[in-house]
Formats: structure tokens, sequence, C-alpha cells
């Protein structure tokens, strides 16, 4: 039982009605049942909506509720499309249509610069969105990973965990994927089904499917798939091949990887062709790509050319520079700038990832790269070391943001400029204010909307020193 500041006393299962005033940072619509009272945070309502609500969770500043009636619906709310939402907690956003959500996502990202990064003032550039076709952006994934588990007649099925569990939610055609993908993950269930290889079991570690992962080459349309198996390989692997290839004409690799680990890894880390190429090719801002299951690659191809378009235009090249990308992964984003600069040095922690920089680097001719495999902090001193002073500096962080000391040692360096790819504009906000007290100020901020549908948002920025010429 919780006492809003006015007297009101909120409990679980009690219905009260509110005016929803804003979105949290992860979709959720935000009402008070009195002025100034407590926050009730209410999944799949729209500001500006009259719901009733059930409240069914409390804690201590905040409740959870449950929209049982929309009282008066905003003239932005849409019907659904998708029988999984918002059961599987992938779209947070599919009952409203496409335009108030780059608005909330627009939102999302000031709210965090001022509240987090103390950037009293400053605003944020206009939201660039995906292109649409029927008013909703779907389609746009080139990566999924679909649990294996039964249903309640114990055939084995695929979906998607529900929200903070491990409870498989059925989906048969995801709209974020591409159409072939609906039609590979048929095809393995008539496999599955016909062969009864066992499901894994997670609580018992027995069984042998794990998951189904499926890739796709957005600029060919060709498709990878990736059986995940608690062993070494799986009974009719060949009929397996045979049916996906006839019922997905894109399938150009179908592949087995080993995982035996009690972990919630998806993939272990050994993995073997079973049918057709180990890789796929796809091209991205006019590079050549290899991608196995276990390389980083963006999953919207058409969202990531623009960021890394804006990426590059923050750069400022001219040609002459020494271009650092920290967090390279597989070197796309510094490669993409490799033709504009003298001198690129990708840093990346993850072998394998780098490993693949490198294999890119080759198959594109670009001859002016190196790359390391270092934690970013680590080879950012070692590069300080060693008296190289990079003219530019890209960091393009996991959603925790920049590694500890990151920002001195980078001001250390004295770049002219910085620009930061973020995948969470919490961290962006903190790391901003970060930079900000070691000399870099935040000129410019554009969100992307690299995950429509979803709660998550990215961001490019540029910070440039305090006091340089612009």
């Amino acid at each position: 039982m919780k006492r809003e500041k006015s007297g009101t006393i909120l409990q679980k299962n009690q219905r009260v009605e509110l005016e929803i005033t804003g979105l949290t940072a992860e979709g959720a619509g935000v009402g008070r049942a009195s002025e100034g009272g407590m926050a009730v945070f209410v999944p799949e309502t729209i500001p500006g909506e009259r719901v009733l609500v059930q409240i069914v969770k409390t804690a201590k500043n905040f409740c959870w509720g449950k929209a049982i009636q929309i009282i008066r619906p905003s003239a932005c709310r849409v019907e659904p499309d998708c029988d999984a939402f918002p059961k599987c907690g992938g779209c947070v956003y599919r009952h409203m249509s496409y335009e108030i959500e780059l608005e909330a996502k627009q939102q999302k990202v000031q709210d965090a610069l001022r509240r987090i990064g103390g950037c009293e003032g400053f605003v944020v550039d206009p939201i660039v969105g995906a292109n649409t076709e029927a008013g909703t952006p779907d389609r746009y994934r080139n990566k999924a990973q679909f649990p294996i588990g039964k249903d309640a007649e114990g055939k084995p099925m695929l979906g998607f965990y529900a929200p903070r569990s491990h409870r498989i939610i059925p989906c048969e055609d995801c709209r974020l994927q591409p159409e072939s993908f609906s039609r590979a993950m048929a095809a393995f269930l008539e496999w599955a089904r016909l062969y009864q290889e066992p499901v894994y079991d997670e609580t018992t570690h027995t069984g042998k499917l794990r998951h189904l992962y499926l890739r796709q080459a957005a600029s060919t349309g060709a498709v990878m798939a990736c059986v995940v198996v608690n062993g070494n390989g799986l009974h009719h692997e060949q009929e397996l091949a045979e049916i996906m290839s006839r019922r997905v004409p894109e399938l150009k690799s179908l592949l087995v990887n080993s995982n035996r680990e009690d972990t919630n890894v998806v993939l272990g880390k050994k993995t073997r062709t079973v049918w057709g190429d180990s890789v796929l090719t796809d091209t991205l801002c006019g590079l050549r790509f290899e991608i196995s299951p276990l390389s980083f690659y963006q999953v919207n191809h058409d969202q990531t050319e623009k960021l890394y378009g804006l990426a590059a235009d923050f750069a400022g090249l001219t040609g002459e520079e020494t271009l650092l990308d920290l967090y390279c992964g597989a070197g796309t984003i510094g490669l993409s700038m490799a033709g504009r600069v003298h001198r690129l040095i990708g840093v990346e922690i993850v072998a394998p990832a780098v490993e693949d920089a490198k294999k890119n680097a080759a198959a594109n001719g670009i001859g002016n790269s190196e790359f390391l495999c270092m934690d970013a902090p680590e080879a950012a001193k070692l590069l300080e070391e060693r008296g190289i002073r990079p003219h530019v500096v890209v960091v393009d962080p996991p959603r925790k943001g920049c590694g500890e000391g990151l920002p001195e040692t980078i001001a250390r360096m004295a770049p002219e400029r910085v620009v930061y790819v973020s995948c969470d504009p919490a961290t962006l906000a903190r790391d901003v204010a970060r930079f900000r007290e070691v000399g870099y100020v935040l000129r410019r901020a554009v969100p992307v909307d690299m995950f429509p549908r979803t709660a998550h948002c990215e961001t490019v920025a540029l910070l440039e020193k305090d006091g340089a010429e612009r």
C-alpha cells in the first residue's frame, strides 16, 4: 500500500482513473491519480489519454498499472497488428502511430541530455526516422534469435522470451523481421516435428535443440540459418537442409553451432557448415562485408547507412586525419570512413570481431587501416604513450557507455572532435557530462531510429574542444 502526497492511498488491485501525461524511457505511459501524487506507469497508453487503470504492483516511489479501459483514446492510437504484442516484449509502440513514436524518442534523448547530462538550453536535432510503407516501418531486422521450446502438446515451438522471463511466447511471423524468416521458422518446425529431435531443457540441461538463429544480407535477401544445439550435431541434418532450402529459396547457408554451456549466451564458440556457404556477403555504405553467425553487424541496414553518414559528417574529414575508432566491432564504422582519412586505427576487445575487421579491410582493398584487440581505455592509453594523436575519435560503446577513465584518456590525446555513437540516451548523457569535465562540449546530437516500434533509440553526438573555432 502506498500513500500519495495528497493523501490518496494506492494499493494493489485498486482501480483509478488517470490522465496520461508522458512516457517512460521504456515506452510506458505515465499518469498520477492526484495532483503531485505518485507516478503510475501504464504500458500501452499514450499521452493525452484518459484511462481506467488497475494497480498491479507498488514500489516506494511509483506504481505499475494495467489499462482496463481507454476512456478517452488519443487520435494517434492505432490497432496493434501483431498477435504477440505486447506479450513478447519486443515492441512497445505498436499501439500508436509512427509519428508519435518518433516524437517520444526525440523527447527521450532531449530529456536524458538535460536531466542526466546537464545540457540546459541544448536542443536535439530532429530525429532521423525510418522509411515507411503503409505508415509502419516493418521488416527491417536482418538478425533473429528464436529460443526453441515445447507447446502445450509437447511439440517443438519457436518464439521470444516474455520480458524478464524465459517463458516463450510463440510468434509465427514477427513483423520486425523479413518474411523469409517466417518461412524459415515454419520449415524448421516441420523438420523438428517430423524427426523429433529432443528440445533443450535449461533446467535439467538435457535435450538438444536450443535456438534457431537467422541472418539476412539486406542487399541480396540471402538468408543464413544456424541451429544452436546442446551437442556437436543433429540427426537428419541433410533432411533439414532439404526442407529449408525448398521452403526458403533465399537460403544460402545452414550451419550448426555447438553450445554445451549452462548459460544464457546463445552462441557457442564452435560452428560447422552443414550446407551452402559459411558466410553471407552484404553491401553497406558501398563496402562488402562478410557476415558469420558470430559477426557483429547492425540489424537495420538502411538506418545504419544513415547513421554512419551522420557520423562521417560530424567527423569533418578532409583526407589528412588520423581516425581512431574505439569499440569498432567488425570495423564497419571506421571502414566506411577510411577513404576520407589518412590513417584508420580500430580498437575492439572481442578477438573474432578484430579478425573480421581485418578481413573486411582486406576484402575492400583498404590499406590505411590497422586493428588492435584491446580494451578501449587500455588501447587509448597505449596510443597516447606511443605519441599517436588522432584528429578525430569515434566511440561506439555498448549500452553501459564508455569505460572508466576513457574520456580523460581521450582528452589527453587532444583530438579536435569526438563522434559518439550511442545506443542508450542515459549513458550518452552521463558520458557527455564526463567529457565536459575534461574540456569537450556537446555541439550536436541527432537521434536515429534504428529499432522502430521498440523502446530503443540510437544517437549520434558531436563533441568538440571547448573554445574550438566553429
